[in-house]
This record gives C-alpha cells, structure tokens and sequence, in this order.
C-alpha cells in the first residue's frame, strides 16, 4: 500500500542532525512528528508520487502522522494543474495544517492565474478558528495581492484578524512589513494611526527595519513610531 511505502521511505531518507534542526524552529510539533528529511527530497518525492493512480489513498488519509507526511501533502497540492481541483483538495487539507512551514510552503502555483477566484475564499480563511487557515489567508494576501492586484481594503482585512496566536500575529506583522515595501503609502498610516495591536505594531517595525527593500530614511522612521 503506497501509506505504507512513503513511511518506509521517510524513515530511509532521514537525517538524525536536521531532524533536530528542524525541532527547533517548529517547537509546536512533538519530537517523535519531525524524522528529518530534507525539503528538495521531499519535493522530488512528490513529483514521483503525483503520477501514481493510487495517491488518493494518501491524500485522503487525515490527518497525516509525521510532519513529513504534511511537507509531501503540501507539494503534491502545489503541482496540480486543475484550479478548482486543487481548491477541493486545499480546502480539505487546510483544518490538518499544523505547523508555519507546511502552511507557508503550500502555494500551488495555479493560483496565479486565477487570483480573482482565490480572493474569494480568502475572507473564509480569515474568520476560521484555526491558526494555520488563518494564516494560510493572510500569506496568500502577501503573496498575490501586494503589487498589480492590490487594493487597500486588503490591508483592513489582515488590521482586522483579532488573534492571540503567535504564528498567526507573526504572519500579520510579515504582511505588513511586506506591505511597507511594496505600498509604502497605504501601509504607513497603520502604524501612523496605531491601528496593529502593540506586539504586531512593534514586530512589523523590526521586520521594515531588518528588510532590504526598504530605505535608510524609511528605517528611521520607523524607529520614531515604535510603541
């Protein structure tokens, strides 16, 4: 059964020394969820597995127990061709996403050419329950929505998700350091207005700060409106 040949597989490509690695910047998961496989193998793995008829069994087998299983999930979604399939299958994966890597890795290259769709269901995600749906929405406004297709109502979206999640405020404070890069203009007058609660407030100031694409001069600013 392939459930049983991608775990065989995890634990003969496993490397003890990034398994630790990786505990360490995903505190969230158990030990025993992370076995240390390296991403580009894991990416590989996924093109092979996405030509086998019987990977439905594997998709729909949730939640997955290791936090490998997720990674394979989240790039075998990343290359489907076929936007409302891909949407389907999203849609049922996202309530199992468990963690800041697999949700910020999964971005099926699909969406691009159909952002109208996307921006959609993006609201839904915002008002989920769950940290990493919610996320997920805010990463997908970062990721399509800051340049040609921006509008500033995008900003209020993600200004008003109310959460006490730290990945979920970590996200909102990338965002808008994003957002003070790409619209300068717009974003500013958050800060400005003190519209961010005051963690994101200041994390959002320290990301601009530590960002290459945004000026001395703005940096400095940046520094005057700390809270």
């Amino acid at each position: 059964m392939i459930l049983e040949e991608i775990k065989k597989w995890i634990q003969e490509e496993k490397e003890e020394e990034y398994g630790r690695f990786l505990r360490r910047i995903v505190p969230n998961l158990e030990a025993g969820q992370i076995q240390g496989v390296r991403t580009p193998k894991l990416r590989k793995y996924a093109k092979e597995l996405s030509r086998r008829g019987e990977i439905g069994e594997f998709l729909t087998a949730l939640p997955h127990g290791s936090f490998e299983e997720n990674q394979l999930h989240a790039f075998l979604l990343e290359g489907e061709k076929e936007y409302g399939v891909c949407l389907e299958k999203l849609e049922i994966f996202l309530p199992y996403v468990d963690n800041w890597a697999t949700c910020d890795q999964l971005s099926p290259k699909i969406f691009k050419k159909h952002r109208r769709q996307l921006l959609e269901r993006i609201p839904d995600w915002l008002a989920s329950q769950k940290t990493y749906t919610v996320r997920y929405g805010i990463g997908m406004l970062l990721i399509h929505f800051l340049e040609e297709d921006f509008q500033e109502e995008y900003l209020d979206w993600v200004a008003q998700v109310d959460s006490e999640e730290y990945y979920v405020n970590m996200m909102i404070a990338w965002y808008f350091a994003t957002a003070l890069a790409k619209q300068y203009r717009q974003a500013i007058l958050y800060l400005e207005a003190g519209r961010l609660p005051r963690w994101v407030h200041n994390k959002t100031i320290q990301k601009g700060i530590e960002s290459n694409r945004i000026s001395k001069e703005t940096k400095d600013y940046l520094r005057s409106l700390r809270r």
